[in-house]
């Protein structure tokens, strides 16, 4: 009678099945004998004694194999693209699992996790579903059981064991041990996991909030005042930090450049390649520095350093204006948004695009630069794409459209009170859409004639 089992179900004793692989339907709580009710209250305390998936994981397979009386065995989880994963293993490893010939294994494992139903053969050897597998033969597998691992209808992976050394080792009564066991270890195996949920989207909020504050701490404590120019700054980051920030950086003969720049990651990584390209303007964009070299060639040499410390091909892209006290305005413009200018007095626009590829992206990078006048009146607005990339719950962008509105609106009132007209705009906007990049403006005005605003 090799190959035979009894199958026990709610009822008791159902007769002789004769053939050794069995599928039996989801099984309840049977009526175990004493040692094996202590058994399992034993085993439910090891296994609630961790909210550590791994530890948990690890005290469900040693259960397992010494309930069993197994020779091997391993768990199997899905993971977040559903597929089954190997998570822990005794008598076997990863190399083992993931051998061609193991691969009969790996289908009655699908098999059990396909149905949700347990599995048990007493010799595989004799068994008409597997004898013809060479597997089978390679392995010399004898018994076999395979339980899911479920809550409700979700299933969560699978636990297998086998033995090479003895047919007939498992019986009905050890599949209906093995799913009471399952059923005990799948609620564990969930508590650690939605632990450990817990724990990581704790660290990563832990993570952000110090990437917010190393973000916030680089930025300008006040605006700087220059004669003849009213300056006017916004900072509004997102729920994830996205690595845009502003500076103020003095230059030659008294003029200020304006710089704004927005990092290509998020989170702490951005929040610390910021801080190395903000250390690495300052240094590259000071008089001293500077001395009588082009502002191109200072921004050559601060994208070389930048691309020596870049990692994870981070870059950054960024645009700086210097304002002077008399005379022409600087634009470089690395990649970053158009520089925005409005003349009021002839109602027009005028758009300065990149003149050069991001920091970071290439060593040899060069760039040029334009060079332009602002009347009296005029304005320029430099900004990052949080701005006009802003969506509405309906999924509608601000807009460039929205922003020239609002500067033709605002145009005659001081630069703080345009910048701010901005900030609410979007706001209104966005309603009750969180926003999912920072919002960072500069705006520069020169006061009209007879007027002081800055």
């Amino acid at each position: 009678m090799a190959g035979e089992v009894y199958h026990r179900g709610l009822g008791g004793p159902q007769g002789i099945i004769a053939h050794s692989v069995v599928c039996l339907p989801q099984l309840e709580m049977a009526h175990f004998p004493e040692d094996r009710l202590a058994l399992l209250y034993r085993v439910s305390q090891a296994f609630n004694s961790s909210l550590e998936l791994e530890a948990v994981l690890d005290a469900v397979m040693d259960e397992v194999i010494a309930a069993t009386r197994a020779e091997r065995g391993f768990i199997m989880l899905r993971d977040d693209d559903g597929q089954l994963t190997p998570r822990t293993a005794r008598g076997l490893d990863q190399r083992d699992i993931a051998a061609p010939a193991f691969q009969v294994s790996r289908g009655i494992v699908e098999r059990v996790a396909q149905e949700g139903r347990p599995l048990l053969t007493s010799d595989a050897q004799s068994d008409s579903w597997l004898r013809n597998r060479a597997s089978v033969m390679a392995l010399g597998l004898r018994a076999i059981l395979c339980v899911p691992l479920a809550l409700k209808d979700k299933r969560i992976g699978v636990v297998y064991v086998d033995n090479r050394l003895h047919a007939g080792i498992f019986t009905p009564a050890d599949l209906e041990l093995l799913t009471a066991i399952a059923a005990s270890a799948a609620a564990a195996i969930e508590n650690a996991r939605l632990y450990q949920v817990a724990v990581e989207k704790g660290r990563l909020e832990r993570e952000l909030q110090v990437a917010r504050e190393v973000q916030a701490s680089l930025l300008p404590r006040a605006v700087p005042r220059l004669p003849g120019w009213d300056i006017a700054a916004h900072w509004q980051p997102a729920r994830e930090v996205a690595g845009d920030y502003y500076d103020f950086i003095p230059g030659p003969d008294g003029a200020l450049g304006l710089v704004i720049a927005d990092v290509t990651d998020k989170g702490m990584p951005a929040a610390l390649f910021m801080a190395t390209t903000r250390t690495t303007l300052r240094a590259s964009l000071n008089p001293a520095a500077l001395g009588a070299a082009p502002l191109t060639e200072a921004l050559a040499q601060a994208n070389r350093l930048i691309c020596a410390d870049s990692v994870n091909s981070m870059f950054v892209t960024l645009i700086y204006v210097r304002l002077p006290t008399a005379g022409d305005l600087v634009c470089v413009n690395a990649g970053h948004n158009p520089a925005l200018v409005y003349h009021p007095a002839a109602d027009r626009f005028e758009m300065f695009w990149r003149t050069g590829l991001p920091l970071g992206v290439q060593p040899e990078a060069r760039f040029d630069q334009h060079v332009f006048a602002l009347d009296p009146g005029d304005l320029l607005l430099l900004y990052t794409d949080g701005l006009p990339d802003a969506l509405d719950p309906a999924g509608q962008e601000f807009g460039l459209e929205r922003v020239r509105a609002l500067l033709r609106q605002h145009a005659a009132r001081p630069a703080g009170e345009i910048v701010r007209a901005l900030a609410e705009a979007v706001a209104a906007h966005a309603g009750e859409a969180a926003l999912f990049d920072d919002i960072t403006l500069l705006l520069a005005r020169r006061p009209a004639a007879g007027r002081a605003d800055g």
